[in-house]
């Protein structure tokens, strides 16, 4: 059994055939799959489908960096009330720092991201972590809370030894691998050989970023299958072992 640590099943994409789509992913071996709010809209949409799939779909809410915009503090607001008031929200995600696109909000994100790294501390929960062209403002955010972090994920790595090494140094974080690991020209398999196999997870980040043979359609928790095949190559183990081995990953660091 394998679970998808990162998946929008709330976005329109999946709203014609959202039955269809989890019933393939259980038949694929999906165990559980686990939703990141973006912001103040998704909460209720997040808490639909959760409440559609229990004990399947786990909610995780918080505001995406590229969705932080002037009002992101009335925003946040929001956002930090529904973290309190759930009973089974798993983690404070997606948030994070991505400068990829634009610098506008730059100050703002970095302020909406420590916000919620404080959430993480105070309520114990794990972070997912959404990061682009910000490893270094991101990591030295972090470092502040070094000691009284709780976890999580670094979402959708791709980064090189160095970045992977530096991200590893915290201790109970992982590496979240999806789609780009079978991507023909990812360094992502050179990369892994220096991460060991109890430092990561599965992902889709669905309906983005189809593995091949998948590429170019949307993507959906079916595909891990092809993430498995991968990490089974790269690693040198069974696919029955890269399943076993992410699945208690996921466990340590959500608890679910």
């Amino acid at each position: 059994m394998i679970i998808d640590t990162h998946i929008h099943l709330d976005g329109e994409e999946f709203k014609d055939d959202l039955s269809a789509v989890v019933e393939r992913a259980k038949e694929a071996g999906v165990e559980k799959v686990f939703l990141p709010a973006i912001d103040a809209n998704s909460l209720d949409s997040i808490a639909a489908v959760c409440r559609q799939f229990p004990n399947y779909a786990y909610p995780m809410l918080g505001l995406h960096p590229e969705e932080v915009k002037a009002d992101y503090e009335e925003v946040l607001k929001n956002i930090h009330t529904a973290i309190i008031e759930s009973k089974d929200c798993i983690a404070v995600g997606e948030v994070g720092l991505d400068f990829y696109w634009s610098r506008e909000f730059e100050k703002e994100q970095l302020l909406a991201f420590e916000e919620q790294v404080r959430w993480s501390v105070e309520t114990g929960l794990p972070l997912m972590i959404h990061c682009r062209k910000a490893q270094n403002e991101m990591v030295n955010i972090l470092k502040k809370y070094k000691d009284k972090l709780h976890g999580g994920v670094f979402h959708c790595f791709t980064g090189n030894e160095k970045e992977a090494a530096e991200l590893l140094a915290f201790p109970d974080f992982v590496l979240g691998i999806g789609g780009v690991l079978t991507f023909k020209k990812s360094n992502l398999p050179e990369t892994l050989k220096s991460v060991p196999l109890n430092r990561i997870v599965l992902e889709t980040d669905a309906p983005y970023m189809a593995p091949v043979p998948m590429r170019g359609k949307r993507n959906e928790s079916a595909f891990l299958v092809h993430i498995v095949a991968r990490l089974a190559e790269v690693y040198g183990v069974s696919e029955d072992e890269i399943a076993r081995q992410t699945s208690e990953n996921v466990a340590r660091v959500f608890g679910v």
